[in-house]
Parts: C-alpha cells; structure tokens; sequence
C-alpha cells in the first residue's frame, strides 16, 4: 500500500471517544503503514497514547475544542460547533491534508459534514450509507443503510448505480448483479416505494435482477441490494444482533456438558473462524457514497478492532481511487441525471413500464 496515504480520524466520535478511536487508529496505521491524523481534545488524546506504544507509528494531533454529541440534532452541529473534532475531520479532507475521513460519531452529523464541507458528487440528490456485509458465497452491497429514511423511487435508482460502480470497482466484481430489497421475489410485490423503484431499475442501464427477499440478503446471489435507508438500518441492526445472539446462544449450549466441551476443544478453530464472519468489527463502516470524497462512518459503540477495520477499509479506498471511479463512472452514466429530482424520472417510469 502507498506510504503517502492520509487518514483524518475524527478521536472524540463514538460511545467511547479516544478509548478506542486512539488504538483502533494506531493498529490500523501499524498494519498498513498510512499517515495519521488524530481530531480532537489534545489532552485526552495524549492520555491515550500514553497507554499504547506509538513510535512506530506516523501520526500528528488537531486539537479541537467541541464535540459532536450523539444525541445532537445535525444542523446545531453545523451551526454551533464548527470546531469539532467531526467538522476539522471533514475540513481536513476539503483542504487536501487529508484523503479520507474516519468517524464513529452521530451519523446523521457526519452525513451533513459530508454533504455541505465535501460537497456532492455532480448529479447526486442524496448521498447514501454503503454496508459491505459478509455472505455465504462472497461480501456484497446493501444500500442506504441509514442516511435516508425517507426516499423518492430516482432515489433508490441512484443507490444502486453508486452501489454498482462500488462493487465493480472495489470489490472487483465484473458485472455485479443489483435487486432491491422487498416482501416478494415476485414483480408487483411491495410498497408503492419499491414498485415504482422496481420500474425505473428494470429500465435503467444496471444488471438488474428484481426483487430480494429478506431471507436471501445473505446468500451471496445479489451483489448489490437497494432499499430506503429505514429498511436498510432497521436490517443493518438486525443483522449485527442476530450475529451477537448465535454467538452467545452457541457459547452457552457448548458449556452445557463435558462432551460438548470436548466436541469444542476438537472444533474450536472453526468456532473461531464463525465469530470472526459474524463480527460486525471485521467489516469496519459504512462508506458514505456520493460525497466529493471518502468519509467512512462507523458505529456508535464501534470498539477499538471495528476503528482498525474502518482505516483498512478507507486505505483500500484511496489506495483503489475508488471515489475517483465512482465520479468517472457517474458522469460516464447519463442516467444520473436523468433519475435525478429534476431529471425525467417520471417520464422513464412511463417508458419503463412499457417494457
């Protein structure tokens, strides 16, 4: 990986702040050799390093004096704290000290830095939240995972145009199969949201394979999955819990008996290999897609392994150019603007249903 890559990570986001943020940032930056900068209270940053060993490691501090709170609406973010640790982040990016920005911070806050500090991609009426989630066959993209919870059907379209320049790009899939996430595999199944989304996919220039149930998201048969940012968080969570409770449901049936402890010393490595699929800190974050740059947001209570994961990701972003093909292959796809708020979505619906 080059040595020239710069990561800017916001040390205050987070249930945790630098507790994990300051670690996470450091293996990460031992593992691939990229430049750090750590955002926020000074102080408590060197408190934290203090604990781990760090002169291996490239990094320099930006102290900030505000904090981007959870629970915060993102406008006051915007307006009253400008000298947040999440704000300097993103400004670090817009200004070139930085290539990609890292926050487990408010979601919704780290959205709103993305789209009025980084800009939005020419064409692009809604950035959108980008899960790379685990499957049996292979990783694939589920999209919006949670910027948007309320969508118009261009909207969705857009997802997975974005969602498939990603998974052509990044993960190296020639020609990814995209379907949009509903209650039926049968075309007319679903809210008045995914029919008409499902029109306008079925006449667009995407690989477009229908509907996706709910059951077979982790199958591994679609590399893209579109859906709103509602549907998207609401199976995002219930995915990372599902995963927790077979893990703990696993451990306690495997202590019930001596010979089910026996069968777990003779299997353990392949226990170990399952917890390490269903971790959600193997998969980093979520790529914020449609921003004129790389801004990965993680989860609220991420620990310090889920913070390592989220640099790997954003290095392999910037090491791929991955937002640098997206802008190419957006503005190559005239379709962008034409399933845009202003574009002639509802003219293509009528086109589309043609079909």
């Amino acid at each position: 990986m080059p040595k020239d890559i710069c990561l800017a990570v916001d040390a205050m986001g987070g249930d945790f702040g630098p507790e994990v943020n300051v670690p996470g940032s450091l293996a990460a930056a031992r593992e691939t050799g990229v430049r750090l900068i750590l955002v926020g209270d000074e102080p408590s940053i060197r408190k934290e390093l203090e604990k781990h060993a760090h002169a291996d490691v490239r990094f320099e501090i930006v102290h900030t004096t505000q904090v981007a709170g959870m629970a915060e609406k993102p406008s006051d973010i915007l307006r009253r704290k400008k000298d947040s640790s999440m704000q300097v982040a993103f400004r670090l990016v817009r200004e070139g000290r930085a290539h990609g920005v890292i926050s487990a911070g408010n979601s919704g806050a780290a959205l709103a830095c993305g789209m009025f500090i980084l800009g939005r991609i020419n064409g692009v009426d809604r950035p959108a939240l980008a899960s790379i989630m685990p499957t049996l066959k292979k990783p694939i993209v589920l999209i919006d995972v949670g910027a948007n919870a309320d969508c118009k059907p261009y909207n969705l379209v857009q997802f997975g145009l974005m969602a498939e320049v990603l998974a052509r790009c990044v993960l190296g899939i020639p020609n990814p199969k995209v379907g949009i996430l509903s209650i039926g595999e049968e075309e007319g199944k679903g809210n008045s949201l995914t029919k008409d989304a499902f029109t306008l996919l079925k006449g667009s220039s995407l690989n477009f394979i229908g509907n996706v149930e709910g059951r077979d998201v982790f199958t591994g048969e679609t590399d893209v999955i579109v859906c709103d940012g509602f549907v998207g968080n609401v199976a995002l969570k219930l995915s990372e819990g599902l995963g927790s409770a077979l893990a703990s449901m696993l451990k306690t049936e495997l202590k019930k008996s001596v010979w089910s402890r026996l069968g777990t010393l003779i299997a353990w490595p392949a226990f170990k290999r399952f917890a390490k699929k269903i971790d959600y800190a193997e998969y980093g974050g979520a790529p914020i897609l449609g921003l004129n740059g790389i801004a990965i947001v993680c989860h609220g209570k991420s620990n310090a392994r889920a913070i390592t994961t989220a640099l790997q990701q954003a290095a392999i972003f910037v090491e791929k150019k991955a937002n640098d093909h997206l802008v190419e292959g957006l503005q190559a796809n005239t379709e962008l603007s034409l399933f845009s708020r202003t574009g002639k979505a509802s003219s293509l619906r009528q086109e589309a249903s043609a079909l």
